[in-house]
């Protein structure tokens, strides 16, 4: 099978440490969201962000291999990957405070000792945390599926692998993830690494695609 070739278990290695980082991510986010409800509503908004990313990895991924076989578009997902990479690292910088209020939402337990489980967040509605979460799934499941659709590239099983394993993390091991995260940093950063990497292989991939049309046109 084409799954055991070098080629595919490299591929299957990129998408695994990208599907670990991004699903920290993503459970930090969604907890962000959460942090400034009310304790029993916590749980539903956590729900609605997995429901809510599940449905759009599945949508964007039937699209994504589609439109990544247009000539050009890799090429173009390659630079949107990269900007990817850029708002990541970014979100590599948030505030410890903020994270350890995410992941304390994420958990419901108490890690900083202080007698509150993400006490300090600002208050708001269980709508206003949905809503929040759900525009922060579109982008951020846009970005799992572009980064491992350029990881599997045209190897189809590891993309179905990648996609399952990011459905299972999400759901299973979200804040195992996070936590593990939170507390060990330079892992996300080798993850934004192998992203990175991802991301110059679509843009040299897709120039390399591209180059041979536009010689057409300028001749």
């Amino acid at each position: 099978m084409d799954i055991f070739s070098a080629a595919s278990l490299t591929a299957l290695l990129q998408v695994i440490a990208i599907d670990l980082v991004l699903a920290g991510d993503n459970a930090i986010v969604i907890g962000l969201a959460a942090a400034g409800l009310p304790a029993e509503q916590r749980k539903k908004a956590i729900l609605i962000g997995v429901l809510a990313a599940t449905v759009l990895r599945i949508g964007f991924a039937a699209v994504t291999v589609k439109l990544l076989a247009i000539v050009g578009l890799l090429l173009a997902g390659g630079i949107l990957l990269l900007w990817v990479c850029w708002k990541m690292y970014r979100e590599l910088r948030t505030s410890h405070a903020d994270e350890l209020e995410a992941t304390e939402a994420l958990s419901n337990s108490d890690l900083n000792s202080d007698r509150m489980v993400a006490g300090k967040t600002k208050r708001k509605t269980l709508g206003q945390a949905a809503l929040q979460i759900v525009v922060a799934d579109v982008s951020m499941s846009l970005d799992n599926v572009l980064a491992v659709a350029g990881a599997a590239r045209d190897h189809f099983p590891v993309l179905v692998i990648g996609l399952v394993l990011s459905i299972a993390l999400m759901g299973l091991a979200a804040t195992f993830i996070a936590k593990l995260l939170h507390r060990h940093r330079w892992i996300a950063y080798i993850g934004l690494l192998i992203i990175l990497y991802v991301a110059v292989d679509m843009v040299y991939r897709g120039a390399v695609e591209v180059w041979p049309h536009v010689n057409n046109v300028v001749s």
